[in-house]
Parts: C-alpha cells; structure tokens; sequence
C-alpha cells in the first residue's frame, strides 16, 4: 500500500467503534487475541516513545505540504496514546499513520553532503566503537536504523588489527543506531543480548546472525529476524529501539531443502510488504525469497526459487530494487572473505517471479567489492536521484583483509545494469540522494594486495609484465606494511625485470602518490611510475631500505581518462617490497562549486515583490513576478575569463501549466525555456541551461513571453 493511502487508512483504523473492534478481536487466534488486549498497554509505550520523538520535528524545517497530515497524525497518535480505553488495534493503527506520515516529511532545504570514509573502524556520535554486523539499515518514519550484532571478536580485531582471530564470533549483543543522514548514528540500545529468552525460554546465544527488520501495521510491531537458536528466530519490539523479546522460531522454511538458512536479509518492497531473501543453509546453491506473513511478521511463508548456482555455493544474501527491477546479490562461499558480486535480476515485476542468469557486477572485480563480501542495501529515495548504497562486510574472520568491518559504496545505473563505485571516501546527500567522489579518495584499487585471501599470483586488480629473465616474479607476500596481512613483492632469485600495473579512470587534477615500501638484495630499478591518458608520466624512484619507509611524490598533473600505475624493478637476486599504495588529487580538475546569485539581493532586479511566504526558497525569499508580458528577473554575474557556464535557474511553478520565457544575456535572446509546473509553490526544481559569458560583467535576464508572467524565482547558480 502506497504510504498516503496508508496514512487515511490507518486513521480511519483509530476511528472504528467499540463493535467493530470487538468483532475484528473474535476473528483473530487465541494467542492473537491475548496479545491485543494482554500488550495494549505496553504497545502505548512504543507509541509515546514515537510521539516523543516526532513532537521534537520543528515544522520550519519541511514544506507545509508534507507537514500537515505529519502534524494531524501525531495529534492523533498522542490521543491515543493518552486513551486508557484504546485497544491495540487503535494503537498499532496510530501508530502506522504517524509512521507513514513522518517518511513523507519532506525537508524544507537542499540538504548537505556528510563524508563517508572506508577503510577505517566507524565510531558513533559519542565516539564510542560501532559494533554492527551482519545486520541492515530499515527506514521507519523518517529516520535509518541500523541493526547489526556485536561479536567479541569484533572488540579483539579492533584493539590489534594485525592478526586474525578465527571465528570468535561469541555474541554480546544486537545494537541499534539510528541516523537522519546515513552518517552519523547515534547509538541507541541494545535490542537483544545475552539475556534475551526465546518463547520456550531458550537464551539467545550460540550463533547469532544475519538479521534484517520488519514493521508490521496490523500489529504495531517490530519484528527483528535472525539467525539462532533452532532456525530462523523472530524478536519483537514496540518501537525501533526497544527491548526486542522472543516471539517465534522457524525450525525450516517450507521448500528450502535444509533446515534453517545460509545467509539472510529482510528486504521491504514498496508497498510495504516485507521479504526474507535467503539461501538454503547447506551447500548454499539455491537462492530464495519467501514472504512473511502479513499477519505478524512472525512466520516465513513457502519460499519461491529465484537462483540456482550448480556446483557453487553464494552467501552474503541480500537484495536491491532499482528502476522497477529487484536484484538479488550474493558472495563466494568461502569463509567471510572479500569476493566479487554475484547478481540475478528480476525479468517482470514480481519480486518472486523469474530471474536472469548470475553476472558479475560490475565494478566489483579489480578489487573484490572494495574487500568485502555483500551485506546488505540501502535504497535513498532522494528528492534529486534514488541512490542504492552496497553495504559490505569485511569480516574475513576478524578480519586481516583490511581495517574496518563496514565499507559502503554507490552503486548506479549504467545502461541496462547496476554500477558498483569503489571508492573509498565519498560524499552522500541523504536529502537529494546525490554523490559525489570525496576529496580523500585513493583511486588505486586493491592498493594493500588484500583483496585475495591467500598467497597468490597475480594478484587481483593487477596485471603482471615481464620484460626480461625470470616471469614469475610477483606474489602477495604474507606481512605488510604496518602489521597488514600483505604486501607486493617483486623479485626472484635469479635475473628478471618487471612488475605489475593497473589501468583506473582518474578525473584531471593534480595527485599526491604515496606508498611504503622496503628492499632486500640488490636493485639496479625499483620505481613506481604514474602515466595520463596523454602518455606524460612521473616517476617515483624508491632507494634500497632494510624497513617498511613512507615514500611519496607530488604534484603530479593527471589529465582525465585512464591513468597507468607501474611497480617495476630489477634485479640479479633483489626483492621489491610494495603496500599501502595511495594516489589522491590534491588540487584542480575539480568543476568549480558554482556561485548563486539570489534574486531577492542587488544588484538582481525583480519586477514584482520580493516574498517568502512559499517554504523551501534558499536565502531570504524569493521573485514573484507581476502576471504581464515582460516582467523579468535579472541577474548580474561575473565571469573570470570568456567561456561557456552552465546555468541553474532554481524555481517554483504551482500553476496549472508551463510558464515560458526568453533567456537573454547580454541583452540578446540566447534561448526560450519552458518553465513546466512543478505541482506545488513550495516544491522547487532547476532548470539547467549553457550560455556563453564575457569576462567580467554579465546580465542574465529570464523574460516572460505570456500574460501570466513568470514562475517563482529563487535563484541563479553560475558554474
């Protein structure tokens, strides 16, 4: 069910009569039926615990359209959590239509970019450790959660991350954070530990894993699922963050040829209907996806094939929608280790429909999904883009393939399948759903040679040469820099020259190359070499050293396409030593942050008034102009040198139809653009436009060519 039609069925649930709640209590099971009037009480606990946090939003911060029936939803929700006479249905029916009406706030402002950086332990907002895996992020209202377990051996790893510590995965607990922006999380409890008894009173211990969330409308709850004690086990909760109990536990999954499930993940469709995507526990082969009941959440129906891998085995199930279409991702089976993406896609609309053939995804091969295996998705449906982010897991058995248990990447459309970003810093706007790349990234995969989780050759990412002498040369020696798992070596004890390069798409800028490196014997040529799509290249020499030293060489241009990183050297009977390898741009190349020109500050003209009574304008207000022919907006910019700039007229259309006008620079007619509604005075779009500019003074003037003028101007960004 969509969420508006979601939110006016749910408040007319709050208004059915004593009758009807009596007669929909007689058609429910015995157990339900205790539950509702038994847990009333306590399900006003989860409801006030929502409406005390929603009674913090602050409706200046979202436009007046969304916070009206989120406004009219928390005064019913905080009337009936204040009823003593409500029943659960009343509460969970509240509850639903609050829920609902939050996730459709939408922000006032463009949002801002916050960094995610990879390759690092994340801590949350306290500072103290992030301890989530094998879990997910689920959106309820309008706020992330993310669920995950927290093992010991999680705590050893990141107090000595330079061993590893085999399968310690001894519960502690499953935390939940929660977060507004996908980067910042705020720890907010423990959901399930130790203590937590199972309906038969079995503890919750041994192993504990893969586990995804639910919100149910019919009930009101939370339904974590997970792996544990005697199969599949569901805890449920009165809110995100409450003390989760045991409810059930699904020994096996009717059509899944084994007991239990390999790996696991809750995906919610868009209409709110929620999924258990697995794989069967041994051997692994089979993909599935089964529906929960739509009842309680509480049980897994008959689950329907969607893969089948003969002779392979896949963990790390989870699944993405992009463009109408599901994707069920999964890894390698081979112990927690980094591998590529392996991927089905839906061929109709149905998520339990059929599925393509298994394709890698693309992106994931030079480096084995950035070190990790799948973990799960988040899809941000943002006001500009939906974004797909790939959560990945480097466990890797605590883990030694890399520092750092989450890495989360982009993944995009390109043509007719997805698009997986290894990077390793990058910028996310959960508003806009927007990304960019962050100014930190290294663009050299598999920079550390811990992709592989064995001694290999070559080593993935990297191709091997030989230019002279002996070619087996090259391996990803155990030991790197710094305690690491590995590092390069090139070398052999006989005569041989030659090395590895790899070939990465870099935008154009200037690059810092950076790396550790140590030598033994003798080297007549050990060097790492940049070169640029237009074939200039620099040279880092390395000089013989007994010890892992830092090197690195700057101010290096790079024009944009494909660049050519070489490790070389040469030897009778020497060894090059290579790790931690990073080229990160410095300076240039990057298009410039484009200046805004508001239309309500001078030297802009307005031929009306100046307003603000319409949310969502960026400074102080906006132009609305009179309703003639010829009533313009004007800008003047100002242009560094001669050239073409791209412009973005930010604007607001709540008419019925488009409102055309001429674009004049410089005083000629340079185009007429079509400015369509944009079905509301407060939702705002921009409108992209390319002008030639003088250096130094322009005027950029958008000149109504009908009686009914122009839309709502906010403003013009210059780039």
């Amino acid at each position: 069910m969509k969420r508006g039609a979601l939110v006016l069925a749910a408040l007319l649930l709050v208004s059915v009569g004593a009758t009807a709640r009596l007669a929909a209590a007689e058609t429910t099971t015995n157990d339900e039926a205790t539950d509702y009037t038994a847990t009333s009480r306590v399900m006003v606990r989860g409801l006030n615990s929502l409406v005390a946090d929603y009674q913090t939003r602050v409706p200046a911060k979202y436009t007046p359209a969304s916070w009206a029936p989120f406004a009219k939803a928390l005064t019913t929700a905080t009337g009936v959590a204040g009823d003593a006479s409500a029943t659960a249905p009343d509460v969970a029916a509240a509850k639903t239509a609050l829920m609902a009406a939050a996730a459709d706030l939408e922000a006032a402002d463009e949002g801002t970019f916050q960094t995610i950086t990879n390759n690092t332990f994340w801590n949350d907002t306290a500072g103290n450790p992030i301890y989530s895996q094998g879990g997910g992020v689920f959106k309820f209202g309008d706020t992330y959660y993310w669920y995950g377990v927290h093992y010991v051996g999680a705590e050893l790893y990141r107090a000595n991350p330079t061993r590893q510590f085999n399968n310690d995965v001894t519960f502690v607990s499953i935390p939940v954070y929660s977060s507004t922006d996908l980067v910042n999380w705020k720890f907010e409890n423990n959901v399930a530990t130790t203590s937590t008894t199972l309906p038969d009173g079995t503890p919750l211990g041994g192993w504990v894993g893969r586990l995804g969330v639910a919100y149910n409308e019919n009930t009101g709850k939370y339904i974590l699922v997970v792996q544990g004690p005697g199969g599949v086990v569901f805890l449920r909760g009165d809110s995100p963050t409450d003390t989760f109990e045991g409810a059930a536990v699904q020994a096996q999954i009717t059509n899944s040829p084994t007991a239990g499930t390999g790996d696991q993940t809750i995906f919610t469709d868009d209409d709110g209907k929620d999924y258990l995507i697995f794989s069967n526990a041994s051997g692994r082969a089979r993909a599935f996806v089964s529906k929960l009941r739509e009842s309680d959440s509480l049980y897994a129906e008959p689950a329907v094939q969607i893969g089948y891998c003969s002779g392979c085995g896949r963990e790390g199930n989870a699944m993405f929608k992009l463009d109408g279409r599901y994707y069920h991702a999964a890894s390698d089976l081979h112990g927690w280790n980094s591998s590529v993406a392996h991927v089905i896609e839906s061929t109709t609309s149905s998520i339990q429909g059929a599925y393509t053939a298994e394709y890698t995804l693309a992106g994931t091969e030079m480096d084995y999904s950035h070190v990790t295996q799948t973990g799960f998705f988040v899809t941000v449906k943002g006001t500009v883009q939906n974004t797909v982010i790939f959560a990945g897991d480097r466990w890797a058995d605590f883990a030694w393939n890399g520092i750092g248990y989450n890495q989360w990447m982009p993944v995009t459309k390109t043509g007719t399948r997805p698009q997986f970003h290894s990077v390793s810093q990058w910028q996310f706007n959960a508003t806009t759903g927007e990304w960019r790349v962050g100014p930190q990234n290294n663009y050299i995969l598999n920079p550390d040679f811990q992709a592989d989780r064995i001694i290999i050759s070559p080593v993935q990412g990297w191709t091997n040469f030989s230019e002279s002498g002996a070619s087996a040369i090259v391996t990803n020696v155990s030991g790197g820099a710094n305690g690491s798992r590995f590092g390069l070596q090139i070398g052999a004890a006989q005569a041989y020259a030659g090395g590895v390069r790899q070939q990465i798409t870099v935008p154009a800028g200037t690059y810092k190359l950076s790396l550790s490196a140590r030598t033994s014997g003798t080297l007549s040529a050990a060097q790492v070499t940049v070169a640029d799509a237009s074939g200039s290249t620099r040279t880092l020499n390395i000089p013989a050293s007994s010890g892992w030293t830092a090197r690195e060489l700057t101010g290096i241009p790079l024009s944009a396409g494909t660049a050519t990183v070489t490790v070389r050297a040469s030897s009778s009977n020497g060894y090059l030593f290579v790790d931690g390898l990073g080229l990160v741009r410095t300076s240039g190349g990057d298009t410039p942050t484009p200046t805004r020109y508001e239309a309500e500050t001078a030297p802009a003209v307005c031929q009306g008034t100046i307003d603000s009574n319409h949310a969502g304008f960026s400074g102080s207000g906006f132009c609305n102009g009179n309703a003639a022919v010829g009533a313009y907006a004007q800008f003047t910019v100002n242009a560094s040198t001669a050239g073409t700039a791209t412009l973005g007229v930010r604007f607001a259309n709540g008419a019925s139809g488009a409102r055309p006008a001429n674009l004049v620079v410089n005083g000629s007619t340079v185009a007429t653009v079509s400015y369509e509604t944009t079905g509301a005075w407060t939702t705002w779009s921009t409108k992209s436009l390319t002008v030639s500019l003088n250096a130094g003074s322009n005027t950029i003037r958008l000149d109504p060519t009908t009686a009914v003028g122009l839309p709502n101007i906010d403003s013009l960004d210059v780039g």
